[in-house]
C-alpha cells in the first residue's frame, strides 16, 4: 500500500489562486455554489469566500427529505464566515415529482432533487453573472457518488482531486465547524442516507484503495482485482469497490459523439 501523502503546507493559498485564476480565465469575478451543510460544500464555500469576498452567492435548497441539520448547519456556516446566502426550498418541485411519479424509488427521487438544485444554481448564475463552482471530491467521483446534470455539473471544481480524507484535512485547516466535520458523510438523497453505510466501508479505508488504484492505473476500466490483492486488500472489499468504479466511469466522460469523416 502507498500511504496517502499529507497536503502541502501552502495548499489553501494554491486553491485560492486556482479559483481566482480559473474564474478570471473564463471572464468571471463572481461565483455561486450550493451549500448542503456537509463538509465538501463547507470547504468549497469558505475557499470561495477567501477568494472572492462578497462576490459569492451560496444557495441552500432543502427538499422534503433533507435532514434538519443540513439547513441549520449550512446557515450557521454561512453566517459564521459571512458568506452571502439564499434559502430556496425545492419542496414544491419534490412534491410535484412524487405526485406524478408515485412508483419512483428513493434514488430517482433523490436524483430529481439533485438536478433541480443544479437548475436553480445555473439560473442564479445567469441572473447575477456568476460561475458555478462544484463540490464533488475525488472519492465520490471515482465511486460514482454523483448525479449527471446534478451535483456533477459545474464550471470549476477546487476539490475534485482531493480524496474524502484529504477534504477532512482541508476542513481542519479552514476551521470548519466541528459539528460539520463530525457528521456522517451523506449525499442527503433521502432520509437517513449514509455514504459509508451504503459502501459498507469507511472512507479512510476506501480512500487508501482508491489512492493505490490511481498510482497503478491511468485507465480505470483496466483495474485488475488480482493485482491489488498482493497489496493487502480484502478480496471482499475489492469485489465490492472495483466493479463500482468501473460501472460508474461513464459519469466522468463527456458525451460520445459520432465522428464524421
Amino acid at each position: 500500500m502507498n500511504k496517502i501523502p499529507a497536503l502541502p503546507q501552502n495548499i489553501v493559498k494554491s486553491l485560492i489562486n486556482f479559483l481566482y485564476q480559473e474564474a478570471k480565465n473564463r471572464g468571471f469575478n463572481r461565483v455561486v455554489l450550493g451549500v448542503s451543510g456537509g463538509i465538501d460544500s463547507a470547504v468549497v464555500a469558505v475557499l470561495c469566500k477567501m477568494t472572492f469576498g462578497n462576490h459569492l452567492q451560496a444557495l441552500l435548497m432543502p427538499s422534503i427529505t433533507s435532514s434538519k441539520s443540513s439547513l441549520t448547519d449550512g446557515i450557521a456556516l454561512c453566517e459564521q464566515f459571512e458568506i452571502p446566502y439564499q434559502v430556496q426550498s425545492i419542496n414544491q418541485y419534490d412534491e410535484a415529482f412524487r405526485m406524478n411519479h408515485k412508483d419512483a424509488d428513493l434514488i430517482r427521487k433523490g436524483n430529481f432533487c439533485t438536478r433541480i438544485r443544479m437548475s436553480l444554481l445555473y439560473d442564479l448564475s445567469q441572473e447575477i453573472r456568476a460561475l458555478v463552482v462544484g463540490t464533488s471530491n475525488k472519492s465520490e467521483l471515482m465511486l460514482g457518488y454523483g448525479t449527471i446534470h446534478g451535483d456533477l455539473a459545474c464550471a470549476i471544481n477546487p476539490i475534485g482531486n482531493f480524496f474524502k480524507t484529504q477534504v477532512y484535512e482541508l476542513a481542519k485547516l479552514l476551521n470548519i465547524p466541528k459539528n460539520i466535520i463530525d457528521k456522517k458523510p451523506s449525499a442527503d438523497l433521502y432520509a437517513g442516507q449514509s455514504d459509508e453505510e451504503e459502501l459498507g466501508y469507511k472512507y479512510s479505508d476506501v480512500d487508501q484503495l482508491l489512492f493505490d488504484i490511481c498510482k497503478i492505473y491511468d485507465d480505470f476500466s483496466k483495474i485488475d482485482i488480482k493485482k491489488l490483492i498482493p497489496l493487502g486488500y480484502n478480496k471482499e472489499m475489492l469485489n465490492s469497490i472495483v466493479p463500482r468504479i468501473k460501472k460508474n466511469l461513464f459519469k466522468r466522460n463527456l458525451p460520445i459523439t459520432y465522428k464524421l469523416d
